[in-house]
């Protein structure tokens, strides 16, 4: 196949197609050509392919990441759309989309617009746009839902601020649905949950910090969850972090409610113990909860209730960081840090690999009718290769991000990104 790219001796994962083996594939302008299953090899090639042998390492989908917040437009200090780009792409995202909680608020189609603009010129990841819920996310009025979803939004959401009124809700979830649009939204009562740095509980007692009871996240899910039943609307559930919510949602599924769940990589791998002498790039929103709380999480991804793991990068510089524990900013880079961290589940046996891949590649692409996030004819050459048992120290103030607030500074994981592949264009490499 002339001015082909072919990726030989390679270990194909895959979890849209369920195989996990030896294999080749083969890339031609910027779709996938040909993938080959097993030891035979991708055969006779033309000269000028292109041969990249992956030594035995892991070629994977490339990531999608559905939540990504960014400082562009309006708080370019904390993140461009560019520094993001470079940051997923360093850590084998290849889709990213951007939340609507910019200065000005996606909430129209112009806006939605200059997005997808800037990452054509930018022309390193994927970037796409989730439109604002209400008008400017104040949870009163609601946005031009069916405008934004024509100009190419994926999904409508306010982000971190929760829709308090039921009827405004309910109105955003009936609108969306007969646009075919989803709805995203983060369960959190707010007056529970107003001015908290932290869980509830001995923890944040003896630390002297303000907090907010779990329970706080399963009222707003019940409501939601009411809502959806009264609706019959599809709603993403915008980060379950608690084992009480996720009995919610697990009995909602049982009934056979339209409803999708993410969880972050930042609730998979801490607890409130890990903010440790105030450490304030642990202080995330949600807040870190109690052990009991992130080994539920676990258990929802392990066993599938959780479809979808987000990075959750919500940069902040570190003027907005160097502060007491309760003045901090929330927040916390992950773009770059999401694979390593995932794969600490698959090197500790807790969950098979194939289906922490599936979080992050083929479930999100699924869920926003995206075609990457497989190794299949005809898909979008989005590819990551991966050295899955290479080590690496994460120091924060090496990652690519414009802002440096990782909890995972410090910390040893697995798993270093390769080569990151976007529409047959290498846009990293080790």
């Amino acid at each position: 196949m002339s001015g082909a790219t072919a990726f030989t001796n390679v270990r194909l994962i895959d979890p849209a197609s369920g195989y996990d083996g030896p294999g080749a594939v083969i890339v031609a302008e910027g779709v996938i050509a040909d993938v080959v299953q097993g030891d035979q090899g991708p055969g006779a090639l033309a000269r000028d392919v292109e041969v990249i042998d992956g030594r035995g390492a892991a070629l994977l989908p490339g990531l999608v990441d559905i939540r990504v917040k960014t400082g562009e437009p309006g708080t370019e200090t904390k993140e461009t759309l560019k520094s993001a780009a470079l940051a997923a792409a360093a850590g084998g995202v290849t889709s990213i989309v951007v939340q609507a909680d910019t200065d000005p608020v996606i909430d129209e189609p112009s806006v939605v617009d200059f997005i997808l603009r800037r990452a054509r010129d930018i022309e390193l990841v994927k970037v796409y746009p989730a439109g604002a819920a209400t008008q400017d996310a104040k949870g009163q009025r609601m946005a031009e839902i069916g405008l934004m979803a024509e100009a190419g939004c994926l999904y409508v959401s306010d982000a971190d601020r929760p829709i308090v009124d039921s009827k405004v809700l309910r109105r955003v979830l009936s609108y969306a649905k007969g646009f075919g649009v989803l709805v995203a939204h983060r369960p959190a009562d707010p007056w529970l949950s107003a001015g908290a740095a932290a869980s509830e509980g001995e923890f944040a007692s003896r630390m002297g910090l303000p907090s907010a009871p779990a329970v706080a996240e399963k009222i707003m899910l019940e409501r939601d969850l009411a809502l959806v039943e009264l609706t019959g609307a599809p709603l993403l559930v915008d980060q379950l972090t608690t084992a009480d919510a996720i009995e919610s949602f697990r009995r909602a599924r049982a009934k056979g409610l339209p409803v999708t769940a993410t969880t972050s990589i930042n609730h998979l791998s801490f607890n409130e113990i890990d903010i440790g002498d105030y450490r304030t790039f642990c202080k995330v929103d949600p807040p870190l909860r109690s052990e009991d709380d992130r080994q539920a999480v676990i258990e929802a991804v392990a066993s599938g209730l959780i479809e979808v793991v987000v990075s959750a990068h919500a940069p902040a510089p570190a003027e907005d960081k160097r502060l007491p524990y309760d003045e901090a900013a929330p927040g916390a880079v992950g773009l770059q840090t999401l694979l390593p961290a995932l794969l600490t589940f698959h090197h500790e046996g807790r969950i098979p690999l194939i289906e922490l891949i599936r979080t992050v590649t083929s479930a999100p692409a699924d869920l926003l009718n995206l075609p990457q996030g497989r190794l299949a004819r005809g898909a979008p050459a989005d590819l990551v290769l991966v050295d899955l048992n290479a080590p690496l120290l994460i120091d924060a103030d090496k990652l690519v991000s414009k802002s440096k607030n990782s909890p995972f500074d410090g910390r040893r994981l697995q798993g270093k990104v390769l080569r990151t592949v976007v529409d047959g264009r290498t846009v990293f490499s080790a």
